[in-house]
């Protein structure tokens, strides 16, 4: 790989663009410009200012798909010779306005789509006190400016004779030779006899139209042997001020070469994911990806050890069309099964997931596993490693090697060999409990799902939560002593608004709760609802609710009974004891130790 620099002329590349010998990899954004940016871009080139430097890559090397510049029509496309990385925007507005001979399709500032031909008023671009942007003047494909709804015409360059007598030079001839000269004589007949007029265009074409036809374009130029992986880094350095480049856009433009329509196949996949999965909503294109990247280098590991199994982003950019085609279905049915494993959790959807990047390797290891995944004690495996990497909080950041070391981790643990590494690193502190605050930390959702596994019954109708009651009856997770009462009592928000004192009910129920004591809203919904005592006290059991300390309005015994109650859940899902349920800090953190509550 290597880098030069160069300095084109102007005129060469906007020619080099027309012939279509330089293009655009296709998986760059569209032209956006609006009509203020085209205007300052050639006030500068008329003043030979930096207009900063263009990127080209060698065309050859990586096997990008090729689009022509917008405005350019080559039917076939031939082959190009070099590829824009940086510099789209800024080279379209240039050929568009200089060497295309057609109205531009712009937009307003405001976004309203018009067509403009561009003019230099050559009077200003002489003045030397002038401002040289208001010397460039852009008017509709008619050439007419008009106003009052059109009944007025405030200025006309329709024909070169209007344009002479104004002295309006059309840029569209800039780097038009046989136009120009044919315009120059139209100028000259005009003002013939006339020595200022006759001086008048030569100081322009000396002064302003040489400058042009001088200006140099710095290039950075990459070679052709330059890889995939470092195109995408290098693009993405230079277009910090645009949109992030994704890796499915690269590998839809890489597979693009090889006639495969990776957009259009991810659409179908996306589509029968979706399909009565709400959960799989989290997954995009670039999650797929990943995941099809991963179980294809598990297989290479699985044939040579001293392989790595990878789903980092270079590892995705070197991902062969063979090679999706081969381990896309597998992964397809992967996300599906991991999707049934969640539902069987009391996870189903996306709002309600811990951590969305964890379906990754979720669904390569379904993929890896096949039929296995089917047995139970495989299952109760997967889901354990699952619930270990939530309340280990282990997925927020820098996943990739984590998801290369859980795949064959996993696999190997379903084999009969050692607990994977996520398993052996998760860990939960009881303190943790009062720090979850919100939907926004995973452990928070995952105990919310881990309650609704309980069996989780509404206080009101008794019903347990399952997929239907989920959506139908708009379950949340929400206080059991209200909020408005805790705050009325003066107690700690770090302990009334934790997941301690929250429980996954139906809109309607919470509703009915309100803002009263429990003690209060219990007799209201014995009275009101016709729910027996003992059996409203059966389904708050269900919640891991202390019910006595509920009942007697006893916050403190509340938090510190159910407190235990959910560390009791988290190592059940994880099969792992948590420490420090009797330590000082949990004992200053709850006004007891965890150990012996019950």
């Amino acid at each position: 790989m290597t880098f030069r620099t160069a300095e084109p002329a102007l005129k060469d590349v906007l020619d080099a663009i027309a012939r279509g010998e330089m293009q655009l990899p296709d998986f760059q954004r569209g032209w956006v410009w609006d009509d203020q940016h085209i205007r300052s871009l050639i006030a500068s080139l008329s003043l030979s200012y930096p207009i900063g430097a263009v990127m080209f890559l060698e065309a050859g090397g990586v096997p990008f798909k090729p689009r022509l510049f917008e405005g350019v029509s080559i039917t076939p496309a031939p082959p190009p010779k070099k590829l824009v990385l940086d510099g789209q925007q800024r080279l379209t507005s240039m050929y568009l306005a200089l060497r295309s001979g057609k109205p531009v399709n712009t937009r307003t500032e405001k976004g309203e789509s018009i067509q403009r031909v561009y003019f230099l008023d050559m009077a200003k671009c002489l003045d030397p006190a002038g401002d040289r942007e208001e010397a460039v003047i852009s008017v509709p494909a008619t050439l007419k400016q008009t106003s009052d709804f059109g009944r007025k015409v405030d200025l006309d360059l329709s024909t070169p004779e209007l344009q002479y007598a104004q002295r309006l030079f059309p840029l569209f001839l800039m780097f038009d030779t046989e136009a120009l000269m044919k315009w120059e004589m139209g100028y000259s007949q005009l003002y013939a006899g006339d020595s200022e007029a006759a001086m008048f265009l030569m100081k322009f074409k000396n002064a302003i139209w040489l400058v042009f036809q001088q200006f140099k374009v710095p290039a950075i130029e990459m070679s052709v042997d330059t890889p995939r992986e470092a195109v995408c880094q290098v693009f993405e350095k230079v277009n910090q001020g645009g949109v992030s480049l994704t890796v499915f856009e690269l590998m839809t433009a890489t597979f693009a070469a090889d006639e495969f329509q990776l957009r259009d196949d991810w659409a179908a996949r996306e589509k029968r994911l979706h399909e009565k999965r709400p959960v799989l909503e989290a997954v995009d294109g670039t999650s797929f990806l990943a995941a099809v990247t991963l179980l294809a280098s598990y297989e290479r590991h699985l044939a040579n050890k001293d392989l790595p199994v990878a789903c980092k982003r270079a590892d995705v950019l070197r991902l062969t069309l063979d090679s999706f085609k081969k381990h896309a279905p597998a992964v397809e049915q992967g996300f599906r099964k991991a999707a049934e494993l969640l539902a069987e959790q009391k996870i189903f959807d996306a709002r309600s997931l811990p951590y969305a990047t964890q379906l990754i390797p979720m669904a390569a290891i379904c993929a890896a596993l096949g039929p296995q995944i089917d047995q139970h004690g495989n299952r109760r495996k997967v889901l354990r490693w699952y619930w270990c990497g939530v309340f280990g909080e282990l997925y927020g950041s820098a996943n990739e090697t984590r998801f290369g070391l859980d795949l064959p981790g996993v696999a190997q643990w379903i084999a009969g060999g050692d607990e994977p590494r996520t398993v052996r690193d998760a860990s939960f502190a009881p303190t943790r409990l009062l720090s979850l605050q919100s939907r926004l930390a995973a452990a928070y959702k995952g105990l919310a799902a881990l309650l609704m596994q309980q069996g989780g019954r509404d206080f009101i109708t008794g019903m347990p939560i399952d997929l239907h009651t989920y959506f139908e009856r708009s379950v949340d997770i929400h206080h059991v002593f209200p909020r408005k009462w805790c705050e009325d009592a003066k107690l700690p928000r770090e302990k009334w608004n934790s997941v301690v004192n929250k429980a996954p009910l139906a809109a309607e129920t919470n509703r009915s709760i309100g803002g009263d004591a429990p003690g209060l809203y219990l007799k209201r919904i014995e009275t009101s609802k016709k729910v027996g005592a003992s059996e409203l006290d059966g389904f708050l059991a269900t919640h891991c609710v202390p019910v006595a300390a509920l009942r007697a309005n006893d916050f403190n015994a509340f938090i510190q009974q159910r407190a235990c109650a959910l560390l009791g859940l988290i190592e059940a899902a994880t099969g792992k004891t948590v420490a420090g349920r009797d330590s000082e800090e949990t004992i200053e953190a709850f006004g007891a130790s965890l150990a012996s509550q019950g």
